[in-house]
């Protein structure tokens, strides 16, 4: 038997509308590619051709990052290494940290000279250290875009010097980033360093908006001629953080000032609630021919929406249930759904878990609950 019921006035619900308010269009911008995300829903909140394929530049070495932060985590490489410059690594075009040929760089140096600097050197350099070749390094850096869901991105080098089948969107790029800062918080912290000094020589940090906007905490730029000016950027204001990302900007300036908008109207007309955590009770249920005879349901993970400004009173929430709950039951056995609406249009649905193990009873209480259930 299917049981449904409605739990109203919980929540506020997702619509282009707040309380009766309409929200505004997105920012008109006149960057090639476009999208806002929230970090915590991965929730779009505005979008222009983000499936776009297109040369990436620079964007490419957060994926480097991402696969060098891999190989920390799982004890490949320490930041303690100490890395040989090869000739290539040196040689190599474009921005750089100006590492010697010939002489040894640690992992944490180069990591540093990679995100805050851009240096290719670098990104060559770590490349050749966590697999042999920026060859094979490349086809780590694909397969974890797959395992990322990174459906529209190929990559050909560490750097993102333009090579044929060498590309990426501006979803993935918004879904690597949300990576990035979900997995290595401690590494993340790069990202926001404003200057970095190696050989002698000091460099800037070319994302701008870390000295205009204090809640710019990071990522990356890029610039190609084919490119144009690209920027990802990440943002968090109180418990909202969201994610832009930028790709063919005319310039610099208009990178920044793109994604500044991006940022101030997600922050002004959109905002991020936790609903429920992962593992709390919603709600508790007979368990028929178990003991206990009740058991609690709820999520397996977080739940977060994220809603126009002002809405959350309007949201309400049903819980289906699938079946009669008969023991034994086993924790996170899917038993049903938590379904949240806005204007009884579903903008969630998640599955509800058994939060904890149920045995089954002894026989007499086993025989009692079958006629209960018989006669219902």
């Amino acid at each position: 038997m299917i049981r449904a019921w409605i739990l109203l006035s919980l929540f506020a619900s997702l619509s282009v509308f707040a309380q009766g308010v309409p929200i505004p269009a997105p920012p008109q911008l006149g960057a090639k590619s476009f999208i806002l995300m929230d970090f915590s829903t991965a929730h779009i909140i505005a979008e222009s051709s983000a499936d776009e394929i297109l040369e990436p530049a620079s964007l490419t070495k957060l994926m480097t990052a991402y696969t060098a932060f891999k190989a920390l985590n799982q004890g490949q490489i320490s930041l303690d290494d100490q890395v040989y410059v090869s000739e290539k690594a040196w040689r190599t075009d474009g921005s750089r940290m100006f590492i010697e040929v010939d002489t040894y760089v640690s992992v944490e140096d180069l990591l540093q000279g990679m995100i805050i600097q851009s240096g290719n050197d670098a990104s060559v350099a770590l490349a050749e250290h966590v697999a042999g070749s920026e060859e094979a390094f490349a086809g780590l850096m694909n397969q974890y875009a797959e395992i990322l869901g990174m459906t529209s991105s190929s990559f050909r080098n560490s750097t993102g010097l333009p090579e044929v089948g060498h590309y990426m969107t501006a979803r993935d790029s918004a879904i690597l980033a949300r990576a990035i800062i979900a997995e290595f918080p401690n590494y993340y912290a790069w990202y926001s360093q404003r200057d970095f000094m190696y050989n002698e020589i000091r460099q800037d940090n070319r994302n701008s908006l870390l000295w205009r906007d204090p809640s710019v905490d990071g990522l990356k730029t890029g610039y190609t001629e084919v490119a144009g000016y690209c920027l990802v950027t990440s943002a968090k204001r109180s418990d909202m953080r969201l994610i832009s990302v930028v790709m063919g900007a005319d310039s610099a300036a208009a990178r920044a000032e793109e994604s500044q908008s991006l940022l101030n109207y997600g922050f002004r007309f959109y905002e991020t609630y936790k609903l429920y955590s992962g593992g709390e009770e919603i709600t508790a249920e007979r368990a028929w021919k178990g003991e206990p005879q009740t058991v609690a349901l709820g999520l397996a993970d977080d739940l977060y929406l994220t809603i126009p400004r002002g809405s959350y009173d309007s949201l309400s929430m049903t819980l289906n249930l699938d079946t009669e709950l008969i023991a034994p039951l086993e924790a996170s056995a899917s038993v049903g759904s938590v379904r949240v609406l806005l204007d009884d249009e579903s903008v969630s649905e998640v599955p509800l878990v058994v939060l904890h193990d149920v045995s089954e009873a002894n026989l007499w209480t086993q025989l009692k609950d079958e006629i209960m259930l018989w006669l219902q």
